[in-house]
Parts: C-alpha cells; sequence; structure tokens
C-alpha cells in the first residue's frame, strides 16, 4: 500500500497509475488523512441480462398497499374520527 498527500499525487499521478495496475492500492490524504483509495478497475463482474429471472420472482398483489395505520402516518388517508 503507497500513502501519498493530494499534493505529491498530483506531481507523480502517471507513477501511482502505474502501481495501480500492477496491484498496489495507493490511498490520497488530504492533511496526512486518508480520504481516498485508488484500486485498479476491472469492469463489471459479468454483464447482466435483463429478465434472467422470470417465472423465478413472485410479487403479491397487494405489494402497492399499505396497512392502514402506516398509510395514515404517512398523510395518505384521513385519520378515522
Amino acid at each position: 500500500m503507497v500513502v501519498r498527500n493530494i499534493s505529491q499525487a498530483k506531481a507523480e499521478l502517471s507513477a501511482l497509475i502505474e502501481e495501480v495496475q500492477k496491484g498496489t492500492e495507493v490511498i490520497l490524504a488530504k492533511a496526512g488523512k486518508p480520504v481516498a483509495k485508488l484500486i485498479a478497475y476491472h469492469g463489471p463482474a459479468k454483464p447482466r441480462t435483463p429478465g434472467s429471472m422470470a417465472g423465478e420472482i413472485w410479487i403479491a398483489p397487494d405489494f402497492d398497499t399499505l396497512p392502514g395505520d402506516i398509510a395514515e402516518a404517512f398523510g395518505m388517508t384521513e385519520p378515522p374520527l
């Protein structure tokens, strides 16, 4: 792990990126306190497939219906008199 203050990191950004590409984590600090971490980007783990859970997920017909007391708490219904 490499720690650099932001002013140092600006001056040696290319070298820090090379370190990250080798697998080293780089911590950026401001006034000696860590504020950010540079790590290598490897892209998404795997591409998402829309609809891949079709038929495996069921949503109840009353999913969007709130119980009376909750609806009242959110001002969605009139309180009982």
